[in-house]
């Protein structure tokens, strides 16, 4: 489950991801550490995303979201919702809809950071690919409008088991499941983006062999 990721900015990995957000940035930058409920840049095949948008981390931030309160009259946690579990996206209420209807995106990031238990203590550890080069995430975004029109775009992290994955099973505590982003290859971005059939966006699921990819603990 990633909670946090480093995003690329104007001047590490824009051109190497042959994405144009230099206009966006300017226009409207973003942290580079991304939480949830943060801003990030995603790429969709929308219309409103032609050129990238800024995005909200989490396809329903809990800033929207209703107080929900328990037997006792105490709030209840507000929902997670900056993964979604690909095996079942299609499947789960918050997300079946944007599925179907094709509201996948393109989340680009440096790395994204898991925790490591080896050591019998949280490690905070960056992932990314061998060269530390910016990649996409795979992900699925949600509109909301509010009644003067604004709009807000949510969006979610897709993840997949990677219980034998030899270096994503190393993060997380030892009995959990394990699990990883989903990075997109390149020459997969547009088919990702437009393709209207849900089971050849699904076979783009798949996670990226740990010889492609790096973890180092986070530097200080």
């Amino acid at each position: 489950m990633c909670t946090n990721y480093r995003s690329p900015d104007e001047d590490t990995g824009f051109s190497q991801l042959k994405i144009d957000l230099g206009l966006l940035y300017r226009r409207n930058p973003w942290d580079r550490e991304v939480y949830p409920d943060y801003r990030a840049p995603i790429i969709t095949g929308d219309p409103i995303g032609r050129d990238g948008i800024v995005a909200v981390f989490g396809a329903w931030p809990k800033f929207l979201q209703p107080d929900r309160l328990d037997d006792r009259g105490k709030k209840k946690k507000k929902f997670d919702t900056y993964n979604a579990r690909g095996e079942d996206v299609g499947s789960k209420p918050l997300y079946a809809k944007a599925w179907r209807d094709g509201q996948r995106c393109l989340i680009p990031a440096r790395w994204v950071v898991e925790p490591c238990w080896e050591t019998g203590k949280n490690v905070w550890h960056r992932i990314g690919l061998t060269d530390w080069a910016p990649y996409c995430v795979a992900g699925i975004w949600k509109r909301y409008e509010d009644a003067d029109g604004r709009v807000l775009i949510g969006m979610s992290m897709l993840t997949l088991n990677a219980d034998d994955h030899m270096l994503m099973k190393r993060m997380h505590r030892p009995n959990d499941e394990k699990r990883s982003v989903v990075i997109i290859q390149p020459g997969d971005y547009d088919e990702w983006l437009h393709t209207t059939n849900v089971e050849a966006a699904r076979s783009m699921l798949q996670l990226r062999p740990a010889e492609e990819m790096w973890a180092e603990p986070v530097p200080g």
